[in-house]
């Protein structure tokens, strides 16, 4: 394998917190140092930003069932191009991933057309119907490297004790969606004035808040290892200090588009921005970007979920939730580091360093010995978002046409370069 020498980099070290110029060297597909070696491929980065790969939690992919709206092959390259090494995928799909079998054909698929790393997450009920407990052990020794139902919120407490029992016996990482299903059905909109004068069907912010204290009561139950996979509300965020205080195994995550966009970004009705849970206040935007600034939430991801045309081209209350994000994660971070949000190292924390951990993968590093993912960009080059350059074969994006900055110019998994922006 060829040995790499990354000279002239900005680098992003989540795991030290720092952001300096330096050297990095690559041999057999894994991180070697900062030293220089001899024969070894010289790329000069130009003083651009050299960062681990990003750990996506949360990707939907639409096979199988649905690869009209995205394909393994199509999200791999979306994926490489937003800087995405490795995609943690979703089991909602048709059928859902509930038995060991249908995991061993996403597996195998993903590994055939996809150029990065695929970690596929399994139904934690059978056909995510909150009824009956999947095949947690099966699934997990077939790979699964967590369980959920995503967004299809399990309403048997008893069922979902059960599952979490069975669960931290086996030390399985559970994630779920908390919300409260009954309040939430058929909400657009986050409840407020906004959406009272738009009249959008909504939910109150307090149905997170009370999904939230539900799943940690059974979380204190059972003892099982937990991760809330997005928390959206200042409610909410007290409620996890709590758990976290007490020292329960529990993280949390937020999407992209709910630490940069608000809930008057569907002013005018653009599906787009429809999104599960929906946007919520600039305060709770703003109470989000400091929770992940202190490490309360520990993960951003993108929560890719791409719809065709059909199902976004409807009145918004009937349009369906979800908005593409593995080429659009890197750019639209890059609003919260412009702003002073964040800086860099704590960005990428939450979008390498953590996941990595809570799923036990040895990436989101640049230290000795770390598989060499890596991602090259330019925190600063501006352009104008246009859906219809994305490689995803869905094109739901809410920042269609939004002046954006932060570039990809490569990416590497395992020392192999995926992509390249000056061939693409």
């Amino acid at each position: 394998m060829t040995t790499l020498l990354f000279q002239n980099a900005r680098l992003i070290d989540p795991e030290a917190g720092t952001d300096s110029l330096g050297t990095l060297a690559v041999r057999d597909g894994k991180i070697a140092g900062p030293s220089g070696m001899d024969g070894a491929e010289v790329i000069d980065c130009g003083g651009l930003c050299l960062a681990p790969g990003i750990v996506d939690i949360g990707v939907k992919v639409s096979e199988p069932g649905e690869r009209h709206k995205e394909s393994f092959r199509s999200a791999g390259l979306a994926a490489a191009s937003g800087g995405v090494t490795t995609m943690v995928t979703r089991p909602d799909t048709l059928p859902a991933i509930d038995t060991p079998e249908v995991l061993e054909f996403v597996r195998r698929r993903a590994n055939e057309a996809a150029p990065v790393r695929v970690m596929p997450m399994a139904a934690l009920t059978r056909g995510r119907e909150g009824r009956e407990m999947a095949e947690i052990g099966f699934l997990l020794d077939a790979g699964a490297v967590a369980f959920t139902d995503c967004d299809a919120v399990i309403s048997n407490t008893k069922v979902f004790q059960r599952c979490m029992t069975y669960a931290a016996g086996l030390g399985a990482l559970v994630i779920a969606h908390p919300q409260e299903p009954i309040l939430s059905a058929g909400a657009a909109a986050t409840s407020g004035k906004f959406a009272a004068l738009k009249g959008l069907p909504s939910v109150s912010p307090m149905a997170e808040r009370m999904g939230l204290d539900r799943d940690l009561a059974v979380v204190e139950m059972t003892g099982a290892r937990y991760h809330a996979d997005q928390i959206t509300t200042a409610r909410a965020l007290k409620r996890l200090t709590r758990a976290k205080e007490a020292g329960m195994d529990v993280t949390a995550g937020i999407s992209i588009h709910h630490l940069t966009l608000n809930e008057l970004d569907v002013g005018d009705y653009r599906t787009f921005f429809k999104v599960k849970p929906p946007l919520r206040s600039e305060d709770d935007r703003l109470a989000s970007v400091e929770a992940v600034r202190d490490g309360l939430i520990d993960v951003i991801s993108s929560m890719h979920t791409p719809q065709d045309e059909e199902s976004k081209r409807l009145p918004f209350e009937e349009a369906a939730s979800g908005a593409v994000g593995l080429e659009t994660l890197l750019p639209a971070a890059m609003r919260l580091v412009h702003s002073g949000g964040l800086d860099l190292p704590t960005l990428w924390r939450a979008m390498s360093l953590t996941p990595s951990r809570r799923l036990g993968l040895e990436t989101g590093r640049l230290s000795a010995g770390a598989p060499a993912d890596l991602v090259l960009f330019d925190p600063d080059k501006p352009f104008v978002m246009d859906r219809f350059k994305l490689l995803s074969k869905s094109k739901n994006t809410p920042f269609d046409e939004a002046r954006m900055e932060g570039s990809v110019m490569g990416t590497w998994v395992g020392g192999t370069r995926v992509y390249d922006a000056r061939t693409a």
